[in-house]
């Protein structure tokens, strides 16, 4: 049977990703790569790097507009192709030499279908020698060929991109818009070479992202691309292009001479001003909260109990161990977005350290050994076991443990992150600002609070999703007689690895709807019995469970298993982050990438069919009308 071509495009295969097929020509020393896909060069053979700089950068007036960022104002710029990142190494460039100093920030958007290999890359990237410091930074945290968004960030440069990997006609209509794109950079290869990305579906999603004073730029002048962009009342012009190319495409959607009140909020909100942000509880999800909105050059003071990590964080180690989905799934799928993401964060601390998992497979063997077939082979390979085991398995290549203390201190350390114990019972909002209150004394008023307290947090909120308690005890033991290589995990319905040089842990027991924290010696024996099942040989040679050491904590779990992440109600400055359930240190980096993309108006790094999944809203009954969700002076 031949399926026709326009109905397997539609299908799910669609979402697996290829890399770039390349010819390379040499003209006058300098490799151009070809794409073999579209058979059109990647930048222009006269001078790519000054093609760039003429028709996208002074296209879209980035340098003046660039240089008048006012003091914490954020700047997007949307592009329609990565290809080899010169246009965005480019950018990145020009910001350098222009950029205030003040705590603005540059963001990029760009899309590809048909991502250069790491290899590849480093090659084309090769021919620009005044780029190499830039390049280099790129390739360090170039994304693995997987379908989705990847964000890539560079702090100490105020600069940030967000690629998304595959096809333009779905990527775009996909996208949340929590921040509008103030300029464009419409590239791709030549719309008679590749059609698709002019396409009008396209076009339409890219005026969705913009706004008035949105300007945009491309080397083509292509009529589909004038038609779209003036259906939308967007004003054209066509000054001269680059080398040999007579025209080029210079548009602007001017603001239509009405009251100023009918200007969007996504224009005008700039931002322009520091925010003190209150974020009570101090488990995982405050603290990479607390990172994420710092590390953007705003205060935050984080409002604990006790002390931070004193709930389910708190364990002595915390092991990254995904359940990767299908490929076809991995563009909307949480958990592998958030193990991708997750490893980049974590990079960046001390308590990091990587390690391979061996991820046994006591059921359904078929699906999880066909991983190995579906990502590419740096991510997953077929394991030989270093423990003698009856069952399958894969080795995941990519994957980590986190020391929970040791990145809390880590986090604290940040200047611009205070930690305060008290006990937070109300908050009162305002129209401007938040109150915190202790017995109805006010401790702190703050521009925005992010309530992270897990089950806890509903004692303030008048209304709250239900989490549900689980019940989970890890177990320590001396295991010197066979210590784990300080490399490699093991996963089986458990797992187990080196907590230091003489001492192994295992985890964990899994009692939903229990709230007893007290470590018990049947949970020990549980968590020997896991390991055992997969393992019998080594776990016989273990100290007796009796003699074993633990912590029992309570997570919090939402009924659809999917965290709590957003505001509990639209124009709100309180937000919430919990119901993380056994996956805290997986998921937090990257949801507090989400929340932050809403809380100060930000390009958000998932889809918006993920983003509503995330959306504490979601719960709420749409029949009846909706309740204030906190107190109002």
């Amino acid at each position: 049977m031949v399926i026709p071509s326009d109905l397997l495009n539609s299908m799910n295969v669609s979402n697996r990703i290829q890399t770039a097929e390349l010819d390379w020509e040499v003209i006058d020393g300098i490799e151009i790569p070809i794409s073999k896909q579209f058979g059109d060069v990647y930048f222009s053979k006269d001078n790519g790097l000054l093609e760039t700089r003429h028709v996208f950068l002074n296209g879209n007036d980035l340098s003046e507009r660039l240089a008048n960022l006012k003091d914490f104002e954020y700047f997007s710029v949307g592009e329609t192709g990565f290809g080899t990142g010169l246009n965005i190494l480019a950018l990145w460039q020009l910001w350098q030499q222009v950029r205030p100093n003040n705590q603005s920030h540059l963001h990029a958007i760009s899309v590809e279908k048909f991502p250069l290999s790491k290899a590849d890359l480093i090659r084309a990237l090769n021919v620009w020698d005044e780029l190499k410091p830039l390049a280099e930074q790129l390739i360090e945290q170039y994304p693995l060929p997987i379908a989705g968004c990847h964000r890539l960030t560079f702090p100490k440069e105020r600069f940030s991109i967000d690629l998304w990997l595959g096809d333009a006609q779905e990527i775009f209509p996909s996208m949340a818009k929590t921040k509008a794109v103030n300029a464009w950079f419409l590239d791709g290869f030549a719309p008679s070479c590749n059609p698709d990305m002019w396409e009008q579906n396209v076009l339409n999603n890219i005026v969705r992202f913009s706004d008035y004073s949105t300007t945009f730029a491309s080397f083509s002048v292509a009529g589909i691309l004038k038609r779209g962009l003036k259906a939308h009342g967007i004003d054209i012009s066509r000054p001269r292009g680059f080398g040999h190319k007579r025209e080029m495409l210079k548009a602007v959607w001017k603001l239509p001479e009405i009251d100023d009140e009918s200007l969007s909020l996504a224009q005008t909100s700039s931002g322009t001003k520091q925010q003190h942000i209150a974020i009570v509880g101090a488990g995982v999800a405050g603290l990479t909260t607390a990172w994420a909105i710092a590390a953007r050059g705003h205060q935050v003071t984080l409002y604990e109990q006790t002390e931070a990590l004193s709930g389910a964080s708190g364990n002595p180690l915390a092991l990254l161990n995904p359940k990767l989905c299908p490929i076809e799934q991995s563009h909307e799928h949480l958990m592998t977005l958030s193990w991708q993401h997750a490893l980049n964060f974590y990079k960046n601390f001390k308590a990091f350290r990587p390690l391979q998992i061996h991820q046994i497979a006591l059921k359904n063997a078929d699906q999880l050994l066909d991983l190995v077939n579906q990502y590419p082979a740096q991510v997953i390979t077929h394991p030989v076991n270093s423990l003698e085991t009856a069952y399958s398995s894969i080795l995941l290549n990519e994957a980590g443990s986190v020391s929970p203390h040791q990145l809390r201190d880590e986090i604290l350390q940040h200047p611009s992150i205070d930690l305060k114990i008290a006990h937070v019972t109300a908050l009162v909002s305002s129209e401007n600002k938040v109150q915190l209150q202790t017995n109805n004394e006010i401790i702190a008023e703050v521009d925005h609070v992010v309530v992270c307290c897990a089950r806890e947090s509903a004692a303030l909120f008048e209304s709250y999703p239900q989490l549900k308690p689980i019940r989970g005890q890890v177990s320590w033991v001396d295991n010197t007689f066979a210590p784990l290589p300080l490399n490699k995990a093991y996963s089986y319905g458990g797992y187990c690895m080196q907590l230091d040089a003489s001492q192994m842990i295992l985890g964990a027991s899994f009692y939903p709807n229990r709230e007893d924290q007290d470590v018990l010696i049947e949970d020990h024996v549980h968590n020997f019995e896991l390991i055992h099942s997969a393992f019998p040989e080594y776990a016989e040679k273990l100290p007796l469970p009796s003699t074993w050491q633990g912590r029992a904590s309570i997570r919090a779990q939402s009924l659809d298993y999917f965290p709590l992440v957003g505001k509990m109600q639209e124009n709100s400055r309180i937000a919430t982050f919990a119901g993380l359930g056994s996956k805290g240190f997986l998921f937090a980096p990257l949801c507090s990438e989400i929340l932050v993309a809403q809380i100060l108006g930000e390009a958000c790094p998932v889809p918006d069919r993920l983003l509503q999944k995330l959306n504490p809203q979601r719960f709420q009954k749409k029949v009846k009308p909706k309740k204030p969700y906190f107190k109002s002076q």
